[in-house]
């Protein structure tokens, strides 16, 4: 029997065990969880930069939604992110302006992957 070295001697021998038992080298996934708390400022924009997002989400699978269904065309990422910025010009959708431009295209992008995916 293996001696216990510290903190997870075991676990460790044994998973190597089974990598060893199965001929192949197999990639292991590990979990942090971790927790912010943001300062009241930090927490402003972060509660904008989500709903600037949702905005986003909801209005680029709204205009996904009718062009599927009165043309029978998807609708590709380099679209979407002309019209994002086509709507940021309008004076209803000023605010997109006001976070960072990055999360909003990894929205475009996010939803883009799902809607593939979907179809495949």
């Amino acid at each position: 029997m293996p001696r216990r070295s510290g903190r997870g001697g075991m676990a460790a021998h044994f998973l190597s065990a089974m990598i060893v038992s199965f001929g192949k080298m197999c990639r292991v996934r590990a979990a942090y969880r971790c927790r912010a708390y943001p300062t009241p400022e930090q927490a402003a924009v972060l509660y904008r930069t989500f709903g600037c997002v949702r905005v986003v989400w909801n209005r680029t699978l709204a205009a996904r939604h009718r062009r599927w269904h009165s043309e029978c065309k998807s609708t590709s990422y380099a679209e979407t992110d002309r019209a994002l910025t086509e709507a940021k010009k309008l004076p209803e959708l000023a605010f997109l302006n006001d976070v960072s431009s990055v999360p909003l295209q990894q929205t475009l992008r996010h939803q883009h992957t799902a809607m593939t995916a979907f179809f495949q």
